[in-house]
């Protein structure tokens, strides 16, 4: 089992803190989640129906019509390597550890961001995140397109895994879905705040398409997912808005952590990211005050999810100068 933010149950067992006592920010997930309308008693009743136009709402949402819903992008992280051939897999490191753990089996090269450009050349199948989780490196689209035709022009595949680029969707690849040897994750997860829908997206090719869906089977997303999929993806005036919200909240975090003496500081809207070589002390050191941030080992460093109110700023900002004077 990977490890995973969110884990606030076991953190709270572990520092003897009830679980109303603590600011979670170890997840990347907006705080603010999209209040999805109430599910009538019918919902929960019948099947999930495909008719339901949520395939035309998220045609609209992303710009194509070439999507699968799944039962979020990590349905399809786990499926993909089963359906795509080719021996030789490069992946963005540090990154999102479940397609490290998806592609086991393969001939698996690691690479940092710098190195992708060269691992293209010599790779059946590249994996990236776009924006990065948890470096926060950003790849323009230039460049990815580029490395799609390289791949395709042999027959391997670019997959690319957008989970954290609502909030400026125009560095997307959206538009592209189709075009041979590309696949897009999206997520309903982070922007919306809405992880615990589980609902996803596949941008991919329609012969792709529909091995997956074989694969994943009928009624992939619950009624109520599919509910609140229709509800959040249709409604541009929330999108919009959350959009300047998280921008903003996303610059202060990082004025926050860099006012605090914690150096460069990278990552999305959604969270910031910032190695440090005690980041393991000052993890201990915020969990012993009621804050949860989630901890990497390599390279030695942590990531920070938005504060959900004003309160919780001023907590963050009291609880991190404890903490780092605590491990000074």
């Amino acid at each position: 089992m990977l490890e995973h933010g969110g884990r606030l149950r076991r953190a709270a067992a572990r520092h003897g803190i009830p679980l109303a006592d603590w600011l979670d920010l170890s997840t990347g997930i907006n705080p603010v989640a999209y209040p999805v309308p109430p599910v009538s008693a019918e919902v929960w009743q019948r099947l999930p129906e495909e008719d339901d136009g949520l395939q035309e709402i998220a045609a609209a949402y992303f710009g194509t019509h070439e999507l699968l819903p799944v039962a979020g992008s990590q349905a399809a992280i786990q499926a993909l390597p089963a359906l795509l051939p080719g021996a030789r897999v490069s992946l963005l490191a540090p990154s999102y550890a479940e397609h490290a753990h998806a592609w086991r089996g393969r001939a698996v090269h690691q690479c940092d961001a710098a190195g992708l450009d060269a691992a293209v050349d010599r790779s059946d199948v590249v994996v990236l995140v776009n924006p990065n989780n948890p470096s926060g490196v950003h790849f323009a689209r230039d460049s990815l397109l580029e490395w799609h035709t390289r791949l395709a022009r042999r027959g391997g595949w670019l997959i690319v895994d957008e989970a954290f680029i609502d909030a400026e969707p125009g560095a997307s690849l959206a538009a592209q879905a189709g075009l041979p040897g590309l696949v897009v994750l999206r997520s309903l997860g982070k922007f919306f705040g809405l992880a615990g829908a589980r609902v996803g997206f596949v941008l991919a090719p329609a012969a792709l398409r529909l091995q997956l869906a074989e694969a994943l089977g009928p009624w992939a997303i619950s009624g109520p997912g599919r509910h609140a999929a229709r509800h959040a993806l249709a409604d541009r005036d929330w999108q919009q808005r959350m959009r300047h919200k998280l921008t903003a909240d996303g610059a202060r975090l990082a004025a926050l952590l860099q006012e605090a003496g914690l150096g460069s500081v990278s990552g999305p809207a959604l969270f910031k990211w910032f190695a440090h070589p005690r980041a393991a002390a000052l993890h201990e050191a915020l969990a012993r005050r009621g804050i949860l941030v989630r901890l990497f080992d390599t390279p030695a460093s942590l990531r920070l999810g938005l504060p959900p109110d004003e309160a919780a700023w001023t907590r963050l900002r009291t609880g991190l100068s404890a903490a780092l004077h605590d491990i000074a």
